[in-house]
């Protein structure tokens, strides 16, 4: 039978015909309307199954693709109209209108047990070091995380000597009404068969995992900064069903240092520096993360003047070296005794140019 004749619709129609014919024929041979009239049952069922196919994207594909010949036998989860019961008063939620009957009926639930599920991702933080931040240094991280069970493989369910369903009663069928219409459907538990296969994994209570604190090793590169946070995959929740795991994400916090600042891939350092050093000139020691070297203060060094050692700043990612700049603090001398104050007087007079004329307001 050509399912868009009996929809009274042509092979191009939209979706919104489909459901405007399908709704204009439902409310004509609907068997609630049409009681007792066979005619109408079989013309209601054949409209019911062209509205299944054609509403579907992908079994509209199918139906075209074949020329217009509907398959022989419906899928396993369809819904069937089963008939009536008038051995109740239909109440409540079980008198159901048609527009909910059909939302029902012909848009069931989506069903999600086997849609494999993503891991969620997991958070930590680890605290280092100045120093190690700049060498690289191992850690361990306790996380508490979801695992695969053991028991069960992660199915949540486990084999067991086939028996009766207990969900179908053994029929292979659910019923249910909806008012005095009664429907079924194939069971999805045992798979239509009326035997049980399978059973609940008591061990996780049928989730499929289980929670476990584990420690998981962390490797910081050399040249890591505060704040950054790097990624281990997989190390987070298991997905369920096989679906992929989640990560772990590890937040780093670098203590700062004492002496050392660091700036990008620069690390800066303050040194004190007398004042004859920075009048006559000098070379002085300056303490390095590889050990102290040589620097030339210039006669003439002003306080704030920096000077650049290459080399010695924080590691990069391609492996070369920031960078150590070195910021020149004056030391002024602690003058107590005549001698000493009278070698300054006799500074100032040699050198009595005015160090403020450029200050203007």
């Amino acid at each position: 039978m050509d399912f868009y004749v009996i929809l009274g619709l042509g092979p191009g129609a939209s979706a919104a015909e489909i459901k405007r014919a399908y709704r204009r024929l439902s409310r004509r041979y609907h068997p609630g309307v049409n009681p007792g009239d066979r005619q109408a049952e079989a013309v209601f069922e054949r409209v019911t199954q062209a509205y299944a196919t054609l509403s579907d994207p992908a079994r509209r594909r199918e139906y075209d693709a074949a020329g217009g010949i509907s398959s022989p036998t419906a899928p396993a989860s369809a819904f069937e109209f089963a008939g009536f019961d008038f051995s109740f008063a239909a109440r409540g939620t079980e008198a159901a209108t048609f527009s909910e009957l059909f939302a029902e009926v012909l848009h069931p639930p989506a069903q999600h047990e086997g849609k494999a599920e993503l891991g969620a991702d997991l958070h930590a933080s680890v605290t280092v070091t100045f120093e190690e931040s700049l060498r690289g240094v191992n850690r361990q991280v306790v996380v508490t995380r979801q695992i695969p069970c053991g028991a069960c493989g992660g199915a949540g369910r486990v084999g067991t000597p086939e028996g009766r369903c207990p969900h179908c009663q053994a029929t292979g069928k659910l019923r249910w009404a909806r008012g005095h219409m009664v429907f079924s459907k194939s069971c999805a538990a045992c798979g239509g068969t009326g035997r049980q296969r399978f059973q609940r994994c008591d061990v996780c209570s049928a989730n499929g995992r289980l929670v476990r604190s584990e420690p998981i090793p962390v490797r910081l590169p050399a040249g890591v900064r505060d704040g950054a946070r790097l990624r281990i995959a997989e190390r987070g929740n298991t997905g369920r069903r096989g679906g992929r795991s989640g990560d772990l994400f590890i937040d780093v916090h670098v203590q700062p240092h004492a002496l050392l600042r660091r700036e990008a891939d620069h690390l800066f350092l303050t040194v004190p520096v007398a004042v004859h050093e920075a009048v006559l000139g000098a070379r002085i020691d300056v303490p390095t993360l590889d050990g102290p070297v040589k620097l030339r203060i210039p006669p003439g060094t002003q306080a704030g003047q920096q000077f650049r050692v290459s080399g010695h700043g924080a590691p990069t990612v391609s492996g070369s070296r920031g960078d150590l700049i070195v910021e020149v603090r004056l030391v002024l001398p602690a003058v107590a005794d005549d001698r000493s104050k009278e070698l300054m007087r006799e500074f100032g007079r040699l050198n009595a140019d005015d160090v403020r004329r450029d200050l203007h307001l």
